[in-house]
């Protein structure tokens, strides 16, 4: 390699660049029951399908990991939580909506979440959650609901992690 060839671009810095977000995901039992909300049909990615609350981090907005799960579960489901350890992690890609054509890496934490109060309700939803319903799914049923893909290894790693 030529001197003039060190540092040149490569055949990788013609791809599009993939954007970086992360996410945690709110795993809250209540009486033997994991709390799960449903994807609307206007859903991009995953309608009608099922999950748990959480989403991505606001970088301006969050001043820390708990303060952001805690957002999260406020908008999504109405519930006060107190954020546990996170018992797992994952990643996922996704078509980028800010930049066309460019893809988006979401790295994410699961995290056990105990509930504070138990009053689930959608109203503070910003049109972006897409959620059309939540139930309490007693844990032995929650691995047979319609799962968001990149969740049943997560699910399966919560379940075996509660004994």
């Amino acid at each position: 390699m030529s001197p003039d060839e060190a540092g040149a671009a490569g055949p990788l810095a013609a791809m599009e660049p993939i954007r970086l977000e992360f996410a945690q995901k709110a795993f809250i039992v209540a009486r033997d029951e994991l709390l799960m909300v449903r994807k609307a049909d206007s859903d991009p990615f995953h309608p009608g399908r099922w999950e748990v609350p959480g989403g991505r981090l606001q970088v301006a907005g969050d001043l820390d990991l708990d303060d952001h799960i805690r957002r999260e579960v406020w908008e999504e489901v109405g519930l006060k939580v107190e954020p546990g350890p996170p018992f797992h992690l994952w990643q996922w890609f996704m078509p980028d909506r800010v930049r066309p054509g460019g893809r988006v890496r979401v790295v994410a934490a699961a995290r056990r979440c105990a509930p504070v109060t138990l009053d689930v309700g959608l109203e503070n939803q910003d049109g972006g959650d897409h959620l059309a319903d939540y139930a309490w799914v007693p844990l032995e049923m929650a691995p047979d609901q319609d799962l968001i893909p990149s969740l049943r290894p997560v699910m399966r790693a919560f379940l075996l992690s509660r004994g």
